[in-house]
């Protein structure tokens, strides 16, 4: 979900495409998928699979000059398939779509399945995009594909938080190591799917899945290495499934977290003692965390400043399910944080998008297929 000032909404639904919500209530299905249907413009090279599809969407925060819309979506445009940035131009009566532009078009895409949980293709996709209150630059956030070689890799930019501008050249100050690619902010990542700036400062914080453990929320520095690395055969490891370490040890077996944690940890600080901490864990556990909000405005009293995450609800092994919001009062270093469970109003789903709206309620979106309207009491 993305919204304007007026509380147009744009959202993107997995396997179906792009919409628009207006203020009066109307939805306007704008770009459909290979497949799809009942949408005004179509693109066939756009497909959902597994994890991947149309995921992120943005709004450019010159949109009432530009009318520019960002989505970011699995394309077969090219083979091997990947994922793109796509730039859009939207009409003045919010029904229509042109200008095309795929701004970033060499994003990784899980192409074949392997021999992991969750294994199939389309896997760890990642696919949040947002732009900062603060500098006003794209951040993108970019799956590990369940390849091992990918998150400390230069040059690929899967396992990435990437930020660049409308036309998706590098941001200046991005810091990324020599020979890395410039439009790396970030590397290291396993699959974050959520990506918040904390009001104030503007921080970029991103909230990860973890492998089996340690779902993780993390403040983001200039140039730094978030730790995840699952190659076989380095950091005292052996060999792995299709060279990938990311559930070993005993990959399809119930295990103590903290065990699997010291085999391949979310945050390797042992062999990158410089690697970004998270501020938060979920207590070792991995639960599907999936996106991020701060909230902000004095309507939401205790929690206002707070971070609210959303979870999918993954239990397995004996980890609780955990579909839930819960929100985060982080530390002012960004180095640990205070959990608060919400008390929902509704039954729990699989909580896919968190968004605080320009209203000051939160917008939560489920895998169900509802977009849910929470305001403060």
């Amino acid at each position: 979900m993305a919204f304007l000032p007026d509380g147009t909404m744009f959202f993107t639904e997995k396997c179906n495409g792009l919409s628009v919500r207006t203020p009066s209530g109307t939805v306007n299905r704008l770009l459909g998928m290979k497949d799809s249907k009942d949408y005004d413009t179509k693109a066939d090279d756009l497909f959902c699979d597994g994890q991947a599809g149309m995921n992120g969407v943005a709004v450019d925060p010159d949109f009432a000059k530009n009318r520019f819309i960002y989505v970011y979506s699995a394309s077969s445009m090219a083979q091997p398939q990947t994922n793109h940035v796509i730039r859009f131009v939207v009409n003045d009566d919010m029904t229509k779509l042109s200008g095309r532009n795929d701004i970033v078009n060499d994003i990784p895409y899980k192409t074949a399945p392997s021999d992991h949980p969750f294994g199939a293709s389309g896997a760890h996709n990642g696919g949040r995009i947002r732009f900062s209150p603060g500098d006003g630059f794209l951040y993108v956030t970019t799956g590990d594909t369940h390849n091992g070689e990918v998150p400390q890799s230069p040059t690929r930019i899967g396992g990435k938080v990437l930020r660049i501008d409308r036309d998706g050249k590098p941001a200046p100050g991005n810091n990324a190591p020599q020979g890395f690619d410039p439009r790396i902010f970030t590397y290291g990542h396993r699959n974050p799917q959520g990506i918040a700036f904390r009001p104030g400062s503007n921080q970029p914080f991103t909230a990860e899945n973890g492998p089996w453990h340690t779902d993780e929320v993390t403040a983001l520095k200039a140039g730094g290495n978030s730790g995840w690395d699952p190659r076989s055969n380095v950091n005292g490891r052996g060999d792995c499934p299709d060279k990938y370490c990311g559930y070993s040890p005993n990959q399809m077996g119930a295990m103590d977290p903290k065990e699997r944690s010291k085999f391949m940890p979310m945050t390797d600080l042992k062999t990158y003692p410089k690697a970004m901490k998270p501020a938060w864990t979920n207590e070792g556990m991995s639960q599907g965390m999936s996106s991020a909000t701060f909230l902000s405005g004095k309507q939401w009293k205790d929690w206002n400043g707070k971070m609210v995450v959303s979870y999918m609800g993954i239990g397995i092994h004996g980890t609780p399910v955990g579909n839930r919001l819960d929100v985060l009062d982080i530390s002012p270093d960004g180095q640990s944080a205070k959990r608060t469970k919400v008390s929902l109003p509704m039954p729990a789903g699989r909580f896919r998008s968190v968004v605080q709206a320009p209203d000051g309620n939160l917008y939560v979106a489920t895998d169900e297929g509802e977009i849910i309207k929470m305001t403060p009491s």
